[in-house]
């Protein structure tokens, strides 16, 4: 790979991503921008490009946190730095890997060392490095949420804080944050959303011409990187000192009181929540002033900062997409704009002080408008109606009532086929209760359920797997103790071997993959009926995103099973999916559960440690075959005996119940609640919960690994 950046201005298109990431090299307190887009935009190529068009920066030799010499960190770790020699370097792009370890990110403290020896050792992390240069998350959304809460908290407060058994360190961070993320793999929660400044949605362009130059670029980019470079030197050249310009005329930029009524007024009109959406357009306003050369702010400078700052602030759950109504955008603009002030105007002489021309004044006689004497007061008989004269042409050609052709019979069409009905809406989502998979994991860190993780409450020690990194201190302490004598102890402090040392183990929460197995045959075509299953699934779909879960999707109708959605972190394509699914025909759940169970074969070989939660969407019944119901008990069976925890959403409705999703919770093994049930409001269903009780007829749990249980807690 080459050592040369592409160029910033090489790349085609994409105005408001140029915009947005220029804007935060000017004014790096805008807060940083979300790049949301398909994959294969460009997006990391544009961000890696930026770092090279930013002024360079002078640090103190010595100094691992790039302290500015003219205004050094006080709470620098490695000195006061008075005096002390310095030099310029560019500035630095600190990519941050999608793995990343919270002690790579904020660095970490050598305990042995600190132990052993009473050395408080800091190694710096990622955070230091970043120190007025650029931070570039790629696939943000993948980071887990304790991560990117983290990196958030350092950039909006500008330093990172190491806190760990009784010692601290901390240090100044201040840097541009650029995220990237492709949503069809995954959302951010909105409190992270709404942490980042400026957001902007790109897409490929569909114009072939911009499309060829796209490519002829790159291909001469691959071919000699350096000769490339060379065409554009003299315009990067050109940006990087616009940028300086602009910098350097912020200070001077006035945000005068119009512009910030407008500001204010467009984020009430829009309800976005708390203050920060107000602060960061104040900001961008003032940014986007500089970059424009001047020093007031103008409506197209707020106007431009909404269009920036508050789409990805207005989304109410995970199933809105971000938008902005550039009408009522311009509306509130106007309507909170400075008055111009009014010139006065001096009374125009009247030509004619008796009433003007004849017939124009209040006693002329012209005919007036709107009646045949000139009246004013008729109007004109609508076409179609009964005049004076007697009905139009139309009603007099029209033939007698008796005289009309008798009708013609209709022949007889022979019934349709059966088909699939057309896709229902989805009923209101709601909250859910809480399905858990039992027992322990070690999966990625969620809120669904009960799992080892790097965040949590201790719940025992045990011997380090690799660099400690979570020190159990009472149980280092214990290990060493009987053989202080033997070591020959004779001052107070301990004497630490290797072996010593205890790490703690931490019980949190993981996320699952949630497989929901939709039943779309005729059986629930019911519309009213469908219209609640759906608002059943998307309510399961939204808890699923508010707890870091996978999802994936298969229905079946028809002829078989269809995996509608493999599994990903996107739940807005789920929602997706969802709301276009169609219904009819027969009922193949055998063939619904041996394709879940393919699937889910598949996805514990790519993720091992990712515990799956099945929950079957059917109201149990099963044609298409002599045995169809045979068939899927079989296939229960093998689920249940690979110890898959199951959730059965029992759809069954009317007077007379089969009970036949009861059944196949039997054999799934697996918790069974009705539609009423699902609801984390269901007071009486809490209270059974809690009490362990069941109901006749209900299912009974397993094993701690091969069933679900609906937790009494309310879902967060």
């Amino acid at each position: 790979m080459s050592d040369v950046r592409y160029p910033f201005t090489a790349i085609v298109g994409m105005a408001d991503l140029r915009l947005g990431l220029l804007l935060n090299a000017v004014s790096p307190a805008v807060g940083g921008v979300l790049v949301r887009g398909e994959k294969g935009t460009a997006k990391s190529t544009m961000v890696r490009a930026l770092a090279g068009l930013l002024p360079s920066i002078a640090t103190v030799d010595g100094c691992r946190f790039a302290c500015d010499p003219a205004g050094p960190d006080p709470q620098c770790p490695d000195g006061a730095h008075d005096g002390g020699a310095s030099s310029r370097r560019p500035a630095e792009l600190v990519e941050l890997p999608v793995g990343v370890s919270e002690d790579r990110i904020v660095g970490s403290l050598d305990l042995e060392r600190a132990l052993s020896e009473g050395v408080k050792a800091y190694e710096p992390g990622l955070l230091a490095r970043a120190h007025r240069g650029v931070l570039y998350i790629d696939e943000v959304n993948l980071l887990q949420d304790h991560v990117v809460d983290l990196l958030l908290d350092a950039a909006a407060m500008g330093r990172s804080y190491v806190e760990r058994e009784g010692v601290s360190v901390r240090h100044a961070a201040r840097f541009l944050l650029v995220g990237t993320m492709n949503p069809e793999e995954g959302e951010l929660r909105p409190q992270l959303l709404d942490r980042f400044g400026l957001t902007v949605e790109i897409a490929a362009t569909r114009e072939p011409v911009e499309r060829a130059e796209v490519v002829r670029r790159r291909l001469s980019y691959d071919a000699d990187p350096a000769v490339f470079a060379d065409r554009f030197a003299a315009e990067e050249r050109a940006l990087a000192d616009r940028i300086t310009a602009a910098r350097e005329l912020l200070p001077q930029v006035e945000l005068t009181d119009a512009a910030l009524r407008q500001i204010t007024a467009v984020c009430a009109a829009f309800e976005v929540d708390g203050l920060r959406a107000d602060i960061v357009m104040a900001r961008t306003a003032v940014a986007l002033a500089a970059w424009a050369g001047r020093t007031e702010v103008l409506a197209e400078d707020v106007r431009k900062a909404a269009q920036l700052a508050l789409p990805h602030r207005r989304r109410r759950n995970p199933f809105d997409a971000p938008g902005l109504d550039e009408e009522q955008l311009d509306r509130i603009l106007e309507e909170h704009a400075e008055p111009e002030p009014e010139e006065p105007q001096e009374p125009e002489e009247d030509p004619d002080p008796e009433g003007g021309p004849e017939g124009d004044g209040p006693e002329g006689d012209g005919p007036q408008d709107g009646g045949p004497d000139g009246g004013g007061g008729g109007a004109p008989e609508p076409s179609g109606q009964d005049g004076p004269d007697g009905p139009p042409a139309e009603a007099t050609d029209a033939p007698a009532q008796d005289d009309a052709p008798a009708p013609q019979p209709v022949p007889l069409q022979p019934p349709p086929p059966a088909r699939e009905t057309a896709p229902v809406a989805a009923g209101d989502p709601y909250r859910t209760r809480l399905f858990s998979v039992d027992g322990t994991g070690r999966g990625a860190q969620g809120r669904r359920s009960p799992a080892e993780t790097d965040s949590g409450h201790t719940i025992r020690a045990r011997r380090p797997r690799g660099r400690l990194a979570r020190l159990h201190l009472s149980a280092t302490l214990r290990a060493a103790a009987p053989h202080q004598l033997a070591r020959g102890r004779s001052a107070r402090a301990l004497v630490l071997h290797k072996d010593d040392f205890r790490e703690q183990v931490r019980q949190g929460r993981e996320s699952n993959l949630v497989l929901f197995v939709v039943d779309a045959s005729g059986s629930m075509a019911a519309r009213q009926r469908m219209t609640a299953v759906k608002g059943a699934v998307l309510s399961l779909l939204m808890d699923a995103y508010q707890r870091r879960d996978k999802i994936g999707m298969i229905t079946f109708r028809g002829a078989g099973a269809e995996l509608a959605l493999p599994p990903t972190s996107s739940v807005e394509v789920g929602a997706a999916r969802l709301e276009s699914l169609p219904t009819g025909g027969r009922t193949p759940l055998a063939a619904g559960l041996l394709r879940a169970h393919e699937v889910l074969r598949v996805e514990r070989l790519r993720d091992p440690d990712r515990r799956p939660l099945l929950v079957v969407v059917t109201d149990g019944r099963a044609t298409g075959a002599r045995d169809a119901v045979a068939q899927s008990h079989r296939a229960a069976g093998l689920l249940a005996g690979q110890g898959v925890a199951s959730v059965v959403l029992d759809c069954e409705s009317g007077p007379v119940r089969l009970g036949l999703a009861r059944t196949l919770a039997d054999r799934l093994r697996a918790t069974a609640v009705t539609l009423d049930e699902l609801r984390a409001d269901g007071v009486a269903s809490l209270v059974r919960d809690s009490r362990g009780e069941r109901r006749p007829g209900a299912s009974a749990s397993s094993g701690p690994s091969s069933s679900a249980s609906a937790s009494s807690r309310k879902a967060a």
